[in-house]
């Protein structure tokens, strides 16, 4: 029977005489390839810097391709070089990228760090030191020795570092290419020098002689749109044979169904009729490509039907059809109009599409991919972001996994939001230290107010601040009265007051405590005792009056003096003696060390500090421009939060509301910004090994995370209640907090860190403490005793008889009887077994305190007898030495753990049911693990109950790590064609549990898919027949239909500037017909734009106008734009690199300075604002502008001095007095030519050229004959020059 099909299509065939006709599309880079070997070092060096240095190593003498017998062999022989570092998924993730290319911008930013060195002369590696750079490794010992004299480099984040024991010594960066044997004769010799402390090593890649070959991208769309032929314009130029890239493959698709023939089943049952075949294809091909308009009746069903055509496939192959269907929909459509759709489908998608609807907020016909929980916006994700994306999970999942979860345990803990949480943390302000001015429940002033708690239910206007008589706001300002800031915040204060705002509001002077300091000698003392003495005699409302006097008698720009306070208290008290006020023997001095000691108790940092209801205000926030409105601000939020305490009972009439403000459980008793910052570096816990500290040697040849692993197995906890794994399992002894505690505890400060945190244990049975030993000096018998004994304890004693212990040993009494010669015996504690706790402190071997010394230098980053606190893998340091960090931080710790991470963590242990010891070590990692990832997108949780008729389902290989990947999508729209090769690449990179769930729109009324579209995306490098790369990634349109006029467009990245640059056809308008065979269109990637947001500090408002140049120190000026008022948007266009942001020369350079940079990789003190562009996603930064103080009152969009724009009075003067230099501009002017294009499409564009060649020519447009100046536009119907 098959037979007869192909023949009867063989006699068909020989009635059909016209030939396929096709499309191709690619897209390269203007820069050259770089060696995949770079870009595979690139990879790992994502992972760590550890890994990039091994694969380094690994790949000596990989050299390039040239190299290896065939472009095949020298792949994989990279990938042989890179695998033993990664997890089989990894190695998926890595071809990946290979094929994507996607470090490839990363190699050439420092191509052009490089050039802009510039490279000596015939030099293919080169050093620079400080700024000199040399060839050979003579030069650069000379080099060194003058470096110091010299400023150090600016370092990027992408730069490689070599780890170095000394951040001080000299900085090398090495331009080299890795893999050749020239490289690793100067790598060997910069590692020593590393290693022995003489340099920083710093490596960058330097391709010396590139391949001319540039990079050919992948991760964007093409859609071939069919035109409306209402306006036709079709370009008329008669193509002649051009050398164009016609590269068609033929058709390998494992369906490839024609008319119900599966092309591919039959090619392989009958290899020897493979050409017959082929001809039979294309008749059908070409018999079923006429787009005849269908019937409005017979829309109205085809996404459902589309749907139901998919999902009648084989599971394994739905993928495919889904792909073939939606991005072939115009020559589909007619055949899909015959399928039947069952009930079953239809009612299923519909209750579907109710919880979209409710849950999701997805219309019908809306699509949406969800991966592990994250929602991947298609329309702002580019494919970059979510290979970023894809590693970062498979990262988290793969730690967890080595941990031992698996499965739905991992999913559900992978689903934890364990980011820090954005409540602000309060201090408590019910402190005897803060004088407080007024009291909105006491004082006679608010009586008319109602004090009824109730009052905060009543409706009011948007916006209205409710005075109701109760401390509902409380502000609090902690100043030095001497400061010249507070003034200002004192009239800010008064402002409230005079204004009857309802805010109580607290002073705390922070002055000098010492006692041998009086009023008469200090003003800041003077004006506290000043208040103190006011307040004493009438209240604090007349004291504070008493302050704003004296502050009202300083000058703008002067401090205040202790004259200015004698004068205040003079004329306001002239029957009292002011030395007994100021003086020695002053009896006013209340909360002057209470003060103080309220201010570093709490460690709310510099001065000034507001706080409004215990909770700090930045210090961007106390410009008293800002204050005020931010004030009335966090009145009205707060007043909310109050409305649902109200409404829901838990704030009553009866209650004192400041204590139940202090009783929030974001109020801590000491704020640490250490704690609290942002930025947290977290220890990779996820490794697992059988190592431990006591073995030296084998500790020393570990890695990293092996060090890490093996002095976690070695950790032995003090626990508040003494449960240890040998104990009754108990499921409430599992401990969500576990500190380190690294210092020498042979010294002060090491001890009396320990000493806190044990004290802080007491308070908290969630925690439990170790120690890791970070010894001031080399260590020997004498100086370790204190640490050997803590080891020893730790060794040998039960928990709780080691905390009783180790308790002793941490107080300063213990640590100076030991040093005049007292014997350990003597601080022993009941119930502690001596004789085995002495066999193990007497002992000679001290390999813990070298692995342990080794693991702070090499790990930890620390320097000798620095201080540090590990809490659940969070590193916090290293301390200062004179930095106080005491009991009341570890509880802020311990605060922001339980409420961020650990409790949930605990919760889901517990139901994993492992001992005590496990589970806390287990909590403590995985936290590490969750914690350790950047912040993103809250996961959705998503719960679908349909999926037996209306959804394409994969599921995992078993026993493997699976991402849980969800697409809802309707077939027929242009997100599914996108989604679908999507999914299919995706199949091929992880181990997945796909669902993709129809979302059908009915009764259509329109063609839904008017355009054809190939998605450019390949999960491995391809290659030819004879083992070289092959000239891809490309779109290919196969067998398009020949009378439709088409349109072909690109979908790129927001941030990628594309360009037509090789094709002779015009791709507004292709029209097969007259097309020989192949349309092949050849893009560039011209430039990546550099976006960001300008504004001027002063006004708030964008400097419209202000000019930005970007460039190099080589050149200055490569592109320039302006800002604009709409969000002071500017656009910059660049290549990778690094590039310097600088205001244009001119009036912008001369009126504005750069205030502050965000987003930028230069330090926010650094003169210039360097930028590095080194990847294909999009890049914002955020400048802030100041006008020059001499410059306030200019405007920039002014005429300024400028002659050139000079006004007409200055014209008429010039014309009277005959100026040269009128004359001089006016030529300038007149030699302007401007030309106005509002045109699109090859047509116009040639138009645009001739436009462009006639007026270069001066001979035919001469400028001494028309003194107006040229302007010629081009409409897209008209071509109108006009003189």
């Amino acid at each position: 029977m098959g037979l007869l099909i192909v023949f009867t299509g063989l006699w068909l065939f020989s009635l059909v005489k016209a030939d396929s006709k096709a499309i191709t599309t690619s897209l390269t880079t203007k820069w050259f390839s770089a060696p995949l070997l770079l870009e595979a070092s690139e990879f790992l060096a994502e992972d760590s810097q550890e890994k990039f240095w091994k694969f380094v190593e690994a790949s000596q003498n990989i050299g390039s391709s040239d190299h290896h017998g065939t472009d095949y062999s020298y792949y994989h022989a990279i990938l042989g070089a890179a695998f033993p570092f990664l997890s089989p998924l990894q190695q998926n993730l890595l071809k990946f990228s290979l094929s994507l290319h996607s470090y490839s911008a990363t190699i050439q930013a420092f191509q052009q760090i490089a050039a802009d060195e510039p490279p000596p002369e015939g030099c293919s590696s080169f050093f620079s030191v400080h700024g000199r750079k040399a060839c050979d490794v003579d030069a650069l010992e000379t080099l060194l020795l003058t470096a110091p004299e010299r400023p150090k480099p600016l370092l990027f984040k992408g730069d490689h570092r070599y780890p170095s024991s000394s951040p001080e010594s000299p900085v090398v960066i090495f331009y080299s290419e890795i893999g050749y044997e020239a490289f690793y004769n100067f790598h060997r010799q910069l590692v020593s020098k590393s290693n022995a402390g003489k340099i920083n090593y710093i490596f960058r890649h330097y391709v010396s002689r590139p391949r001319r070959e540039p990079v050919y991208l992948s991760g964007y769309g093409v859609e071939l749109a069919i035109k409306s032929t209402e306006y036709k314009a079709k370009d008329d130029t008669q193509v002649k044979g051009t050398e164009v890239n016609t590269t068609v493959i033929g058709e390998n698709d494992p369906i490839d169904e024609v008319q119900g023939f599966l092309f591919g089943k039959l090619r392989d049952l009958h290899p020897d009729l493979k050409g017959q075949l082929k001809e039979l294809r294309k008749h059908l091909v070409e018999s079923t490509n006429e787009m005849a308009p269908l019937k409005v009746w017979q829309l109205q069903d085809l996404s459902f039907q589309t749907a139901a055509r998919i999902l009648a496939a084989p599971v394994e192959l739905a993928l495919v059809v889904m792909k073939d269907l939606s991005q072939n929909f115009p020559t589909k459509a007619r055949a899909i109009t015959k399928t039947a759709v069952s009930s079953e489908l239809r009612t299923e998608v519909e209750e579907n599409q109710k919880y979209f609807k409710g849950t999701l907020g997805l219309q019908p016909g809306d699509s949406a991919l969800f991966i592990n929980g994250l929602h991947i916006d298609l329309d702002t994700q580019d494919i970059f972001s979510l290979f970023d994306v894809l590693r970062n999970e498979a990262r988290v999942m793969e730690g967890l996994h080595r941990l031992g979860i698996e499965g739905l345990s991992l999913h559900n803990v992978l689903k934890l939001n364990t980011q820090p949480s954005e409540a602000d943390y309060a201090v408590d302000i019910r402190s005897p230290a803060i004088a407080w001015i007024n009291n909105l429940e006491v004082d006679a002033r608010y009586n008319s107010w109602p004090s009824s708690l109730q009052e905060l239910l009543r409706p009011t206007f948007p916006g209205v601040i409710r005075q109701i008589r109760k401390n509902l706001h409380n502000m609090v300002f902690m100043v030095d009265p001497a400061h010249e800031t507070t003034a200002e915040l004192m009239s800010i204060a008064e402002m409230f007051l005079s204004n009857h705002i309802p805010l109580r509001l607290g002073l705390i002077f922070v002055v000098n405590d010492s006692e041998d300091v009086d009023g008469m000698q200090d003003a800041g003392v003077a004006i506290m005792r000043a208040y103190n003495y006011a307040a004493q005699e009438v209240d604090h409302y007349h004291a504070f009056q008493t302050l704003t006097q004296i502050y009202n008698k300083v000058r703008t720009g002067e401090k205040v003096k202790v004259e200015h306070v004698v004068s205040v208290l003079e004329k306001k008290y002239p029957y009292v003696e002011v030395n007994s006020i100021l003086g020695i023997d002053s009896a006013y001095d209340q909360n002057r060390k209470e003060a103080r000691g309220y201010y570093e108790q709490t460690g709310v940092g510099l001065l000034p500090v507001v706080l409004f209801n215990g909770m700090p205000l930045e210090k961007a926030q106390l410009d008293p421009d800002e204050l005020e409105t931010i004030t009335m601000h966090k009145i009205l939020e707060t007043t909310s939060f109050f409305q649902r305490a109200v409404y829901l009972g838990e704030l009553s009439h009866d209650q004192d509301v400041v204590e139940y403000i202090m009783n929030q459980p974001n109020v801590v008793p000491r704020i640490n910004a250490r704690i609290l910052t942002a930025e947290r570096e977290y220890l990779d816990l996820t490794a697992t090994n059988n190592f431990f500290v006591d073995d030296y040697a084998r500790f020393t040849a570990l890695d990293s995370q092996g060090k890490t692993a093996a002095i976690a197995n070695s950790m032995n906890y003090l626990t508040k209640k003494g449960m240890s794994s040998k104990e009754i399992y108990d499921d409430s002894f599992i401990r969500p907090v576990t500190f380190w505690i690294v210092g020498d505890v042979d010294s002060p400060s090491g001890r009396q860190l320990l000493y806190a945190a044990i004290k802080h244990q007491k308070s908290s049975n969630n925690v439990r403490i170790s120690m890791i030993n970070n010894p001031k000096e080399d260590i020997n018998y004498e100086n370790t005793r204190i640490s050997r004994a803590i080891w020893a304890a730790l060794q040998t004693q039960t928990s709780s008889t080691a905390k009783n212990f180790i308790t002793k040993m941490a107080k300063e009494g213990t640590a100076e009887a030991l040093a005049a010669g007292a014997d350990v015996g003597e601080f022993a504690v009941g119930g502690m077994d001596f004789s085995l706790f002495k066999e193990v402190f007497e002992s000679s071997k001290m390999d813990f305190i070298l692995s342990h010394a080794m693991y702070c230098r090499d790990v930890l980053k620390l320097k000798k007898g620095q201080r540090a606190v590990i809490s659940n893998g969070r590193i916090i340091g290293p301390l200062e030495d004179n930095e106080l960090f005491n009991q009341d931080d570890f509880h802020l710790l311990e605060n922001i753990i339980l409420k961020t991470s650990g409790q949930k963590i605990k919760s889901h242990i517990q139901q994993l049911r492992v001992e005590e010891d496990v589970a806390s070590d287990l909590v403590m990692k995985v936290d590490a693990l969750l914690s350790a990832q950047p912040k993103g997108d809250t996961r959705i949780e998503y719960q679908f109950f349909e999926d037996r008729h209306s959804a394409v389902k994969l599921r995992p290989k078993e026993g493997v790590t699976y991402f849980d990947v969800v697409a809802i999508l309707d077939p027929v729209t242009r997100e599914s064609q996108r989604l679908a090769p999507l999914l299919l690449v995706l199949t091929q990179l992880i181990n997945m549990n796909l669902r993709v769930f129809m979302n059908c729109q009915s009764k259509l009324s329109d063609m839904p898919l008017k355009s054809f579209y190939r998605y450019v995306l390949e999960p491995e490098i391809s290659f030819t027949s004879d083992n070289s790369f092959a000239k891809g990634p490309i779109a290919k349109f196969l067998d398009m239909p020949q009378s439709p006029l088409f349109t072909l467009n690109l979908n790129t990245p927001e941030s990628w500037m594309v360009e037509s640059v090789r094709t002779p056809y015009d791709l507004d308008n292709i029209y097969l017909e007259e097309v020989d065979s192949v349309v092949a269109a050849e893009y560039e990637l011209e430039y990546l734009l550099l976006e960001g947001h300008c504004y001027d500090i002063t006004t708030g408002q964008p400097p419209r106008g202000l000019q930005f140049t970007l460039g190099t120190s080589a050149s200055p000026v490569v592109m320039d734009t302006i800002v604009m008022a709409n969000l002071g948007y500017f656009q910059l266009k660049a290549n990778p690199g690094a590039w310097i942001l600088r205001l244009r020369k001119g009036r912008s350079e001369d009126i504005y300075r750069i205030y502050s940079h965000d987003g930028t990789d230069s330090p926010p003190d650094a003169g210039e604002v360097v930028v590095v562009l080194n990847n294909f996603k999009s890049r914002i930064i955020k400048v802030k502008v100041q006008k020059k103080a001499d410059m306030v009152n200019e405007d920039l969009l002014s005429d300024g001095t400028n002659e050139n724009e000079s006004g007409f009075w200055d014209s008429f003067k010039w014309g009277f007095t005959g100026g040269q230099k009128t004359e001089e501009v006016k030529q300038e002017k007149d030699d302007i030519i401007n030309i106005f294009s509002v045109a699109s499409g090859h047509l116009y564009e040639r138009f645009l050229r001739l436009v462009l060649l006639v007026v270069s020519h001066n001979d035919v447009i001469s400028t001494e004959e028309h003194q107006d100046s040229c302007e010629i536009l081009v409409f897209e119907e008209l071509f109108v020059p006009y003189i």
